[in-house]
């Protein structure tokens, strides 16, 4: 190639690429009018079952810490639903706690005792409502057997 056809070839590659053809524009305007509102509701349901995973996760340990606890011999009841709901609180859930018997002290060493921990998925979405499991309940429970002195 000589140096003038060179020179014809860059000029005309260079008036294509600054002279966008309008069509193609608007082309890209439709295409992402239709892409991005599903993206935006993907992102937001990635969003929504991560928080869930984790509050599930946090339910499995509290339960897990509330039965432990139970299982001494000089437990109560109320320290151990006082317990499970302070590590709740600490990490922003509300939930409910319930023991399996009622009242430890009834419960003989050996026994099991059972902790369940229970949270709405909409009172603990970062989104308020939560988009894919409104109206589930989230529920963790540990059993263990009570421990003699």
């Amino acid at each position: 190639m000589n140096r003038n056809s060179t020179q014809r070839l860059l000029r005309s590659n260079s008036n294509s690429f600054s002279k966008r053809n309008p069509v193609k524009k608007g082309a890209a305007l439709v295409e992402f009018a239709l892409v991005a509102p599903l993206l935006v509701l993907f992102t937001m349901g990635l969003i929504d079952i991560g928080r869930m995973t984790m509050v599930k996760q946090l339910l499995i340990n509290a339960s897990r810490e509330g039965a432990r606890s139970a299982t001494l011999p000089n437990a109560t009841s109320e320290k151990i639903v006082s317990q499970v709901e302070q590590m709740l609180t600490n990490s922003g859930v509300t939930g409910s706690v319930t023991l399996s018997p009622d009242q430890l002290t009834a419960a003989s060493p050996g026994s099991t005792i059972k902790v369940t921990v229970s949270a709405t998925a909409n009172s603990v979405s970062w989104m308020g409502t939560s988009l894919f499991m409104s109206g589930k309940m989230l529920t963790a429970s540990t059993s263990m057997r009570r421990e003699s002195l």
